[in-house]
């Protein structure tokens, strides 16, 4: 591994996926050499251009594989200018001592207010109120329209956007019920159910707000259809993996589900004018939408400056706060005169070791950070002289050291 101080002009940012313009502004500014695409790759496209490449950006269609990831040895972080982070292999990441980053909160309140659009929409009937009037035919009335006041609503996952979801509709007189497998605070009046089950047998409409973990692989399939009360509204905004779109359109055209609306699919087109398969298409009062909880020009601009401004923090100043992988160190004001960043394996002497090879070449310590999460250790230490070759030469030796860096 290369273990020279690097200014930010010798560092190479490739940014994929149209991510918002502010993203590739703050990072140039920064002083970074940042080349935009506006597509996905391949993993063997992504190969041949991260054989060059210190950070990657990407949103959710491109798969950051382990190949991928061992064909970079410059690279030092990814950015998921996105919520989730299940298209990059993190175990691999971890391996190589590549920080991760994401943008948990950016896009919340944008997919709520498309939830509390849909379900307004569904209880309507308002798609296919459109459709008839583009057909021109005149339909005033009023059967099967509902207003949401009273209404109860089921939100599986009670997370970032569950949470914010549970506010919102509750201010619009809804009544809210709400299943988490964590242990998650009740917010206003909304109450907690003990199993998806439970849920599904008192709520009239239930919204999906899961993340990407594979155990959350097909969570909603026929037996959770058949349970849900008769003509209740299922909505799907979270991940596509985890509803059975077979089962639901069969409960769809049985008229047990009243309406549904689905963002996310099992198999989505990698690019603009692919086009989409589904065997949702053509039911009535259902909202299909592609892939686009999160796409307000809002959410996306504040994504391209937080995962962007995460990324600097991570170059210049080693911070990894909110990092999906590496211990979080929340850093003091930069006040240090040379800084050394290390990744390692998470076993037992190694700090110890560490500072023993410090003290042996009479170095002071000003400032160490240590954190550890699962089997990757970070170690951040500041000090008032740099660091001697033939100590940097001794660390990168060491079992344990993933990755050293000098700032």
């Amino acid at each position: 591994m290369s273990l020279a101080r690097r200014p930010p002009q010798d560092l190479r940012v490739l940014l994929l996926e149209s991510i918002h313009p502010d993203a590739t502004d703050f990072l140039s500014k920064a002083g970074y050499q940042v080349e935009a695409m506006d597509r996905a790759v391949s993993e063997a496209d992504l190969v041949e251009h991260l054989a060059q490449v210190d950070v990657l950006g990407i949103r959710s269609n491109t798969q950051v594989t382990a190949r991928a990831l061992a064909a970079a040895p410059h690279l030092l972080a990814v950015g998921a200018f996105c919520i989730g982070t299940n298209q990059i292999d993190i175990a691999a990441a971890n391996r190589h001592g590549v920080a991760v980053f994401n943008a948990p909160f950016s896009n919340t309140r944008s997919v709520v207010e498309l939830v509390i659009a849909e379900i307004i929409s569904l209880q309507r009937g308002l798609t296919d109120k459109s459709r008839q009037m583009h057909e021109g035919i005149w339909d005033k009335s009023a059967t099967g329209s509902h207003e949401v006041r009273g209404r109860r609503l089921g939100i599986v996952g009670y997370g970032n956007i569950g949470s914010q979801l549970s506010v919102l509709a509750e201010s619009l007189g809804m009544a809210v019920w709400f299943y988490d497998t964590g242990d998650k605070l009740a917010l206003g009046n909304a109450k907690r159910c003990s199993s998806l089950e439970e849920l599904l047998e008192v709520v009239d409409v239930v919204t999906l707000h899961v993340d990407g973990r594979q155990d959350n692989r097909g969570l909603f399939g026929q037996a959770e259809f058949a349970r849900m009360r008769p003509g209740s509204l299922f909505l799907n905004l979270s991940r596509g993996f985890v509803v059975d779109h077979t089962a639901l359109r069969a409960h769809i055209e049985r008229g047990h589900i009243a309406g549904a609306a689905v963002d996310v699919f099992p198999n989505e087109p990698k690019r603009q004018g692919e086009p989409f398969v589904s065997e949702l298409r053509g039911l009535p009062n259902v909202i299909l939408t592609p892939h686009v909880g999160g796409s307000t020009e809002e959410a996306q601009q504040d994504i391209g400056r937080f995962v962007a401004g995460k990324l600097h923090d991570y170059l210049a100043l080693g911070s990894t706060a909110l990092s999906v992988n590496l211990p979080n160190l929340v850093l003091p004001p930069d006040a240090r005169e040379f800084r050394l960043t290390y990744v390692h394996a998470n076993v037992p002497g190694v700090l110890a070791t560490v500072n023993s090879l410090f003290a042996a070449h009479g170095m002071n310590i000003e400032g160490q950070y240590l954190g550890t999460r699962g089997d990757v250790g970070y170690v951040i230490t500041d000090t008032p002289s740099d660091f001697p070759p033939d100590v940097l030469a001794a660390l990168a030796e060491l079992p344990a050291t993933t990755r050293l860096r000098v700032l």
